[in-house]
């Protein structure tokens, strides 16, 4: 075949793969080696930039995701201070929590993840709009690995987000061997996918004021795979203010809300999406408005004028004026995700909606129950000495198991360095580009995108692929379950759905339903109609014993056919 489509022609390779002890020595080998290297953070979005040719000349990734102390979240003013880092929570060293000092202040290392972003009990009211456009990157194995500063750094204007960050008045700290240097977030664009960052430069911290109002009832809503904010039209009673929509009496201070329509409930890019967050007084009127708006143009926009309607105001009461002129300062674009036209109307839409879900305290009732990050069990960063790898050096990690060891990891995809090099073919390429969750894999303990995850990031790790499932030769509850109600047809997205799904298992060992469709939204099937698949995920978590799957993943699928009976049947049709 010498003629290629242009979708099928692959970039050229990087050839080497360096891991920085340290940020300085991450800041020195930029310095050194200037545009012919990219830092990588989680990968999600450079990989498949460079697997599409769209980062011509670039010889060599820098990975900063074992580098120490860069995954720390931390909120400091409000009642204590609090860090995280993406594999725990607890209060930071310093523990002062003087609220005389000011408004709360939240700080994020540039390796955090929206996963850890979404599991952050603190974030979700010091930074609701943060936190729900977290929500709607993906899926949860891609934000696992997909962080917050990454999604800046690539500076699509369809990136979730960003207009959270702008809403919020985010600023970020620059850093390289010449200094650093503070940016606010609206400053950081110069058009479409251009950023002020120079190429010796990191994200070293993004930092914004915490919320510090009182929203509604937060994490009541367990319909919220059909209401979050992020579903426009799904819910209208989470957006409305009208009667039946959780929530109370919103309070002064300042508060946020995300909202964005998409073209499929998850994994879908921005037709339109919006950020808005008000300081209310004490007699209720909105002392100033912050209004971002994404996929409009190309960057994200500030719509201030119409937001400065709204000062002095009632926001339920002002709230059609300024929808009205934040879609009348608007310009969008035609494209395959929808015309200009439509685009405005639902500017229009999407910020009024946002506006009464503050003025009646509802911007939070949506949030989903414990929402699954397929994130249990997950190692925390493991900082070692700096590695320097061609394709000719041995990656060395534990795979299902056992020691392995294999070449080929420096220019490879984790998802073609197990196929290839490891002989490892149950996990599958469906898309390549993060879409569908064939090649799902746990790596350190987490689920993550094989295909969007750097191959040499698996050197000193431990990796689980489909392979490694089964217990003494007897399958996972997941896979027997599968079997046992038909979830399987042509079989090809399978590994990546039992992957999800005992990762989930592990996380939720009872999941409602809604967890069920919020673990699987990262995986696509064309077949079965996720009924028989949602099935076998509940049937497996009731045949699954507490203490593990040996014993009953022994027993086989007769075992597990009554039960599984009883969830396909309440399943629907």
């Amino acid at each position: 075949m010498t003629q290629l489509h242009e979708a099928q022609r692959r970039g050229e390779p990087v050839r080497r793969y360096v891991a920085p002890a340290s940020l300085a020595d991450a800041l020195e080998t930029l310095a050194e080696l200037g545009p012919a290297a990219r830092p990588v953070a989680g990968g999600t979005d450079l990989l498949l930039e460079l697997s599409r040719g769209a980062r011509p000349g670039v010889e060599t990734l820098v990975d900063l995701s074992a580098v120490a102390g860069l995954d720390a979240i931390t909120i400091t003013g409000t009642g204590g201070d609090w860090g995280r880092g993406n594999g725990g929570q607890g209060r930071g060293d310093s523990g002062r929590g003087d609220d005389s000092q000011g408004r709360g202040r939240v700080e994020l290392g540039p390796l955090v993840t929206h996963g850890a972003v979404v599991g952050h009990d603190r974030l979700r009211t010091a930074a609701l709009p943060l936190a729900q456009a977290c929500l709607e990157v993906g899926g949860p194995p891609l934000r696992n690995r997909a962080t917050v500063a990454g999604n800046v750094v690539t500076a699509s204007p369809a990136n979730d987000t960003i207009s959270a960050l702008m809403a919020l008045g985010a600023e970020l700290t620059l850093a390289s061997v010449r200094g650093e240097r503070t940016v606010a977030v609206s400053d950081f664009f110069t058009g479409y996918r251009a950023t002020v960052l120079e190429p010796d430069e990191l994200i070293t911290k993004i930092a914004f004021d915490a919320l510090d109002g009182s929203p509604g009832a937060l994490g009541r809503s367990p319909s919220a795979l059909d209401g979050s904010p992020g579903a426009l039209g799904k819910s209208p009673s989470a957006l409305d203010g009208s009667p039946g929509a959780l929530g109370g009496s919103p309070g002064p201070g300042r508060r946020g809300v995300f909202v964005k329509l998409g073209l499929r409930r998850a994994q879908a890019i921005s037709v339109v999406h919006a950020a808005a967050v008000a300081r209310f007084g004490s007699d209720g009127a909105v002392e100033d408005l912050r209004l971002a708006l994404g996929s409009v143009g190309p960057v994200v926009v500030m719509a201030q004028a119409a937001a400065d309607l709204a000062r002095g105001r009632h926001l339920d009461e002002a709230a059609a004026e300024v929808a009205e002129a934040a879609a009348a300062g608007v310009e969008p674009v035609d494209d395959l995700r929808a015309t200009a036209r439509y685009r405005t109307r639902t500017v229009k839409v999407a910020v009024e909606r946002a506006l009464r879900a503050l003025a009646a305290g509802t911007e939070a009732s949506a949030w989903p129950v414990s929402p699954p990050r397929l994130a249990a069990g997950g190692l925390p960063t493991r900082p070692g000495p700096r590695r320097d790898l061609t394709d000719a050096d041995e990656v060395a990690a534990v795979v299902n198991g056992r020691p392995c060891r294999a070449q080929g990891a420096a220019s490879a995809t984790l998802l073609d360095w197990l196929r290839d090099e490891l002989d490892l073919t149950g996990t599958k390429e469906g898309c390549a580009e993060g879409e569908c969750g064939a090649c799902t894999v746990h790596l350190d303990g987490r689920a993550v995108l094989a295909c969007l995850t750097p191959a040499a990031r698996a050197d000193g790790a431990e990796v689980v692929t489909v392979e490694g499932l089964a217990a003494d030769g007897a399958l996972h509850p997941v896979q027997t379950a599968m079997e046992a109600l038909g979830g399987v047809q042509c079989g090809f997205c399978t590994p990546g759905f039992v992957m999800s799904a005992a990762k989930l298992i592990e996380e939720a060992p009872s999941p409602t339903d809604e967890q069920v469709e919020h673990g699987l939204s990262g995986n696509l099937c064309r077949c079965t109609g996720y009924y028989p698949i949602i099935a076998a995920v509940k049937a497996a978590a009731e045949a699954r014993p507490a203490a593990g799957y040996e014993a009953e993943a022994a027993t086989g699928a007769e075992a597990m056919a009554e039960p599984a009976a009883d969830a396909a049947a309440g399943a629907g049709p």
